[in-house]
């Protein structure tokens, strides 16, 4: 091998510039080597594992063969540089930037308002690139399929979509077999049948923007073509500290190389191994890697089938498979329609682009897409080895067990056979995921009949699973009472007998949800027959059509978008044009990130001897520490020092809420994911490995809680329980003339900030100052920390702020801690430290939502009128108080929502539990408490016979009143939200079209709520609400502003910046603000709340006033002179051009001894009407529509505001219908990644989103008449999970059930499909009955 092999490295581009890497570290992927070694800081790190796109960059070859230049979307976390010889990389600095020319693809993102946080910008304007490059005219569902892989947390979604679909404005645009669709998708954001309200106003102008110039992009650099032609077939092998990789040029010298290292793993597309090696800390000394292998990507096509090799990735596949069945007849190509169906779901674009179909195969995971297909479909591969090749059926003798395959240790699989389909076969696939897109299967199969000609008598079939055990699975029991058989209802009940049998799964189960993955297999087994019984309609063999109410059955669910709507006020006419208050102004730096230009805190250049910071967490969920050993993390090479609580000089803890929390346990550890020292090594692989080699010394303490049941029993609450009641509840509830007792659980919700908590600590070296740069909501809380957890003033610490990534609530306490432990760092070593946390590590240790369990009784007449209720909550904290008290005080706080309940009572209680502490989270506890309010409503309303929304109407506020704390307020806009909610979704025509619908369908079902709020804005604790500001004016006229509020994405700059512009009357293009920072603005509050612009912009506007009041005389004197001579003469005449502003805030508090008192400033009122369809067999829904009214009083910035709403909105459909936390029995986190852990994305959005702000509001209470709109749209979500409860109501009442049921909360497919009763449901139940295994621990916790 090695007079084959060379060593004179990687030659490739980035940018269009030649890139010579002589040594490559064969554990370097493209994203730390384009942001550490280029400086190219616009690709972000999101999760490390494919997961979120945030890295996506495009990747070209050239392909000597076809002679063309290929470009394909990655995600550069997982492309090892080694493999990069001969590509071209462009990253999103290459394509456009604001200093020379921004790309349309940059410029259409930022004027559409599609970015926010704009973390996540980036990565989505490199997937819309690439596909421009592959298709500069692409359809509508072509741009979703391209973003599928990538995630924001902010925006919603739609204004991207809005932005991207530009590029596809057509005659035909719409003409892709939407149903029942006379719109366009490029309507002015406006549905046919929707008016025009306002003027024909729009957020965003699409007359402008640029053109799409294909002659503009970069050229692939002919070098690398002449590279490719030259065949170059000599090994290329890199060595690094730990691991040697190993680059064959031909197919004899790979065959040698897996001889000779028969354990090397081959690596092509690292999506399995670069997740196993990065997340399971899984080592491998040897790396092989034959992308340049030709062999293995050859392609050739038979009568019989086509040979796929097995390099080939998805997307060659797909392409393979896409012209098959075109060249085929129509009868041979539904195995190869079966496996595109799955391959368009496997894994985001960037995976599709990457992952090979022999590493599909060979990895073996149960819950592969493919290989359910692949074995029943007939399929054989060769495999290939130094002894010779033998072809190899892919079948159930194939798979040996979790990721194990027949393949022997040095062989590799050269190529996969797929068979034609046979006449008279047929083949079909099948797949359920945690979400549409993007998501590893729950349970998928492979089916395929084949019928003796001429007949409905089964001469052969193959039934295989996937996620129903630790390989595919073959239904052989099943199959068994089918073959020589007709296809007929006896034939398929015996063989769903069978299945029952066929598919056990213990409870402990790898993956939980046993009852509902057996259920999926005779569900989707059952589609399987509709889809035969179909084909042996169409084909005459039998004359029984599929009864009509079952067809949709087998439908898919609708995804065509449709055109969205959003209105919004004009302006008044007399308003100067100038002045930009009240217009929808794009965010001030969009275009920056948009472009990659825009800095957060991990893309700060690294100083000289900047050292890098690890943290080691607890393993045990509560116990004594005996010792902490760490002379082998010393060893390592690159490890400078440890951390501990040893080292702290100052205060060792944090105090919130009266409740101390330590920042690094020192004696005893309270959960999993505790910090309890820390590693600083001179590079981030070095912390980690140095971290991962700290060995800690456990005593278990047995007390351990984890649940509410526990908590309770034990009495393990954090102090003081809250109670509030209005009126007399008992003799309410006496005197009712029904009482219904019920409750509901809604599970936890991870924050999920695209950004991970972020710091670098730079000690000044003087005087003991300290600069702290960092991600946080309340810089002034973390300059404190710091301050008294190294014992110095806080006057030496100044704490930086450009902007967040991304927060929700989460960037406060645990950032605050986070902070302190990095400034010991620092301060003990002298030195820069920086801390950036993987994403697992952020979802271990900082918690999120809490848990809350709700229980309620309520008293209600006949028709209708709640005359009593009684409310106990209980909240999961975990093993710190952090917020959660306060957290339990507001659910207490907004216990009536939106109606008028004349004897109310609630009790609140935070349980203390040996889980990671829960924190601050938009809504703050609002979302659960609601939750719990309206479920009520809906009990009532199951238990009356009644309309959910006919109960909320009877209930609602309708004119002045006092809220159950005593606060007066008036509920006229609340009535308007709710009357033009109503109106403008259609609801009654609506209402009755989803009850036909119900009756004409019996295994798919729509449901469609409408659900109010009224949300309190404004801190309870009074002195939270002030805010500072400072106000410069230049000799030139620009103006800089500095105020305490956190740009996190909200926008909170852009709204300054026009508040600043309207006081001084000036373009918001002379005004700039720089970041938020300590050193400008003391004592700042957080930005939390929805309060951040309605305190910082008082303050901003106070020293605004102030200026231009100092201007005044001068402006009398030269009333036709320029704001720039104004200001010079000012500073000529001695005038001061700086102001400080303050703004005192509202006096607001709650006297909870008294239950009384004004804890808010106003009320922002909205309403949501949302309509869903339900697939029975599986529990999958796609939201049809939804309508929001939202009273935002006078918007400052309507583009803003309502994507705020809409971002609102989407978590809040996350947390009520598919994000789920899961804990191990021993309290482990199971979910530390987007792997796991599903948030929203595009395939979530409702298909017709319309968001209308109400006309004629004003808010004398904050400024300019505006509202705080942040938090309480996260609510409005549950629209979608009462419509999701409706359905299934429907469904039950086909199932026999009436009555108030259990849903808890998220509505997770698997809930939805349990709780439809179906028949298949019944036979898994009764099953489960039977079975002894009832005793055995469960997979995860039920928190």
């Amino acid at each position: 091998m090695t007079e084959h092999t060379r060593n004179d490295g990687l030659i490739f581009y980035v940018n269009g510039k030649k890139i010579m890497e002589k040594n490559p570290d064969p554990e370097a992927m493209l994203l730390s080597y384009v942001r550490q070694k280029l400086r190219l800081t616009g690709t972000k790190n999101g999760c490390g594992g494919g997961g979120c796109g945030a890295c996506t960059v495009m990747v070209s070859r050239y392909d000597p063969e076809s002679k063309t230049i290929n470009h394909f979307s990655v995600n550069a976390c997982l492309l090892p540089v080694c493999q990069l010889h001969g590509a071209a990389v462009t990253t999103v600095e290459g394509i456009g930037s604001t200093k020379n020319k921004i790309h349309p693809v940059q410029e259409r993102i930022a004027k559409a308002h599609g970015t926010q946080c704009g973390f996540c910008t980036p990565g989505m304007v490199m997937s819309m690139y690439t596909l421009l490059r592959n298709n500069p005219q692409p359809t509508l569902e072509e741009i979703t399929d391209g973003l599928a892989g990538n995630l924001c947390r902010c925006t919603g979604y739609r204004p991207i979509v809005d932005g991207f679909k530009t590029f596809c404005e057509s005659e035909n645009c719409c003409q892709n077999g939407a149903v029942n669709e006379t719109a366009c998708c490029m309507a002015n954001g406006n549905g046919s049948k929707e008016p025009m309200d306002n003027g024909n106003l729009e957020l965003f102008s699409k007359d402008d923007l640029l053109p799409l110039d294909p002659t503009q992009d970069l050229i692939f650099p002919p070098e690398l073509m002449l590279m490719a032609d030259s065949l170059d077939q000599t090994t290329q092998k890199f060595v690094g500290e730990r691991m040697t990789w190993i680059s064959p040029g031909s197919l004899d010298e790979l065959l040698q190389l897996k001889a000779d290292y028969p354990q090397a793993p081959i690596v092509m597309g690292n999506t399995n191994i670069g997740l196993d090696i990065k997340f399971k800390g899984i080592f491998h000394p040897i790396i092989i890697s034959p992308t340049r292998v030709p062999e293995l990507f050859k392609v050739s096509q038979k009568p019989e089938g086509v040979c796929v090799g097995a390099g080939c990735s998805m997307s060659v596949l797909k392409s393979v498979l896409e012209r098959n069945c075109s060249s085929f007849p129509q009868e041979n190509t539904h195995m190869f329609r079966a496996l595109l169906q799955q391959i368009n779901l496997v894994g985001g674009q960037p995976i599709r682009n990457v992952a090979t179909l022999g590493g599909n195969i060979a990895s073996a995971y149960p819950n592969s897409d493919l290989t359910p297909v692949l074995a029943a479909g007939r399929c054989t591969l060769v495999a290939l080895s130094k002894e010779g090749r033998r072809r190899v059926p892919i079948d159930k003798d194939f798979f040996l067990g979790f990721a194990k395959t027949a393949l022997k240790p040095d062989e590799i699989v050269l190529s996969v056979f797929i068979p034609a389909s046979r006449k008279d076969e047929i083949v079909q696939a099948f797949r359920h995921a945690p979400r549409k897109e993007n998501a590893l299967a729950t349970v998928n199969a492979g089916m395929r009949v084949w019928f003796i000609e001429n007949s409905n008598v089964v001469k052969e079939i193959s039934i295989y699973y996937g996620g129903v055990g630790p390989t595919i699975l073959s239904a052989d029991q099943a199959c068994e009472q089918i073959v020589g058989r007709p296809w007929e209802e006896t034939t398929l009940n015996d063989a769903y007998g069978m299945l029952v049998d066929d598919i056990s799964l213990g409870a402990s189960a790898p993956g939980g949800k046993v009852e509902f993955r057996r259920s999926l297999t005779l569900s989707l087994l059952f589609k399987f027959n509709l889809h035969v019984l179909q084909y042996l309609k169409e084909k005459d063999v039998t004359l029984s059509e599929i009864p009509k109410e079952m067809q949709s059955a087998i439908q898919p669910l609708p995804k065509h978008i449709h055109p969205s709507y959003q209105e919004f006020q004009n302006v008044l006419e007399n308003q100067p044009v100038q002045d930009p208050v009240g217009r929808p102004v794009m965010h001030r730096t969009a275009l920056s990130q948009a472009t990659g230009e825009a800095v957060y805190c991990d893309d700060l250049p690294h100083t000289d001897c900047e050292l890098f910071l690890g943290i080691v967490t607890s393993s045990r969920p509560h116990a004594k520490i005996t010792h902490i050993d760490f002379s082998e993390a010393l060893n390592l090479p690159g490890v400078v020092d440890v951390v501990t609580a040893k080292d702290i000089p100052g205060k060792k803890f944090r105090t919130f809420t009266g409740f101390d929390e330590e920042l690094l346990a020192e004696h005893e550890v309270s959960c999993v994911g505790q910090m309890v020292c820390a590693v600083v090594a001179d590079s981030k692989a070095h912390a980690k490995r140095g971290a991962a080699a700290v060995k800690i010394g456990y005593e278990d303490l047995q007390d351990r809680i984890f649940t509410f049941e526990e908590a309770i029993e034990k009495q393990s609450f954090f102090l003081p329980r809250r109670t509030i009641e209005r009126g007399n509840v008992e003799k309410g509830l006496e005197e009712a003339e029904q009482v219904h007792e019920g409750e509901i659980r809604i599970g936890g919700q991870e924050h999920f900030y695209l950004e991970t908590q972020s710091f670098l600590v730079i000690p000044v070296g003087e005087e003991k100052e300290m600069k702290v740069y960092l991600s946080t909501q309340h810089p002034a809380f973390a300059q404190e920390a710091v301050a008294e957890t190294l014992n110095i003033p806080s006057n030496r610490v100044s704490c930086h702020v450009k902007r967040l990534g991304g927060a929700f609530g989460g960037k406060v306490t645990k950032t605050s801690i986070l902070a302190s432990i990095t400034a010991v760092a620092a301060w003990k070593t002298g030195r820069p430290v920086r801390c950036v946390l993987e994403r697992g590590e952020d979802m271990l240790i900082t918690g999120g939502r809490h848990p809350v369990w709700g229980k309620y009784k309520v008293g209600f007449t006949k028709d209708g009128r709640i005359t009593a209720a009684d409310f106990q909550y209980y909240a999961n904290s975990g093993n710190t108080a952090d917020e959660s008290v306060l957290v339990v005080e507001k659910i207490l706080l907004h216990l009536d929502n939106a109606y008028n309940i004349p004897n109310l009572r609630g009790k609140s209680a935070a349980c203390k539990t040996n889980l990671p502490s829960n924190t601050a989270f938009r809504g703050f506890g609002v979302p659960q408490c609601m939750l719990v309010v309206e479920n009520m409503i809906s009990d009532v309303a199951l238990k009356l016979g009644r309309l959910p929304e006919e109960i909320r109407e009877i209930n609602m506020y309708k004119e002045v009143s006092l809220t159950h704390y005593k606060m007066e307020f008036d509920p006229e806009n609340l009535v308007r939200c709710w009357d033009d909610c109503k109106e403008k979704a259609e609801f009654q025509r609506r209402r009755q079209a989803i009850d036909m619908f119900n009756q004409q369908n019996q295994y798919k079902k729509r449901g469609i709520a409408i659900i109010p709020i009224k949300y309190g804005v404004g801190f309870s604790e009074g002195f939270l609400n002030q805010a500072a500001a400072l106000v410069h004016i230049y000799k030139d006229g620009s103006v800089l502003v500095s105020h305490g509020g956190a740009e996190m994405g909200q926008g909170i700059h852009t709204k300054i910046q026009q508040v600043a512009s309207r006081e001084l009357n000036i373009p918001a293009s002379l005004i700039h603000i720089s970041e938020t920072s300590t050193e400008c603005v003391p004592n700042t509050c957080p930005s939390a709340a929805s309060f951040g612009t309605d305190a910082n912009g008082m303050a901003v506007q106070d020293a605004c006033q102030i200026l231009y009041k100092r201007l005044e005389p001068i402006r009398k004197k030269n009333p036709n002179g320029t704001w720039q001579n104004w200001v010079m003469t000012a500073f000529l005449e001695k005038i001061s051009l700086s102001a400080t502003g303050y703004y005192r805030g509202h006096d607001l508090d709650m006297d909870w001894e008294k239950q009384e008192g004004k804890p808010y400033a106003y009320f922002t009122y909205a309403v949501c009407c949302s309509e869903v369809e339900l697939d029975c067999l599986t529990g999958e829904y796609r939201t049809l529509r939804t309508d929001i009214v939202v009273d935002v009083g006078r918007s400052i910035n309507p583009s803003i505001d309502i994507g705020q709403i809409e971002g609102a909105f989407m978590q809040g459909l996350g947390l009520y219908t598919m994000e789920e936390i899961k804990f191990s029995p021993s309290g482990v986190l199971y979910t530390r990644g987007p792997g796991q852990y599903k948030i929203p994305a595009f395939c979530d959005v409702p298909l017709k989103f319309n968001v209308y702000l109400l006309a004629g509001s004003s808010n004398p209470l904050a400024i300019y008449s505006s509202k705080g709109i942040g938090e309480p749209a996260v609510f409005l979500g549950s629209s979608v999970f009462f419509a999701i409860k409706d359905a299934l109501t429907a469904a039950r009442k086909d199932a026999g059930l009436s009555g108030p049921f259990i849903l808890n909360s998220p509505a997770t497919p698997e809930r939805a499909c349990l709780a439809c009763a179906t028949r298949f449901t019944k036979m898994v139940s009764q099953s489960e009955s039977r079975s002894t295994s009832g005793s055995a621990q469960p997979w995860a916790l039920d928190i």
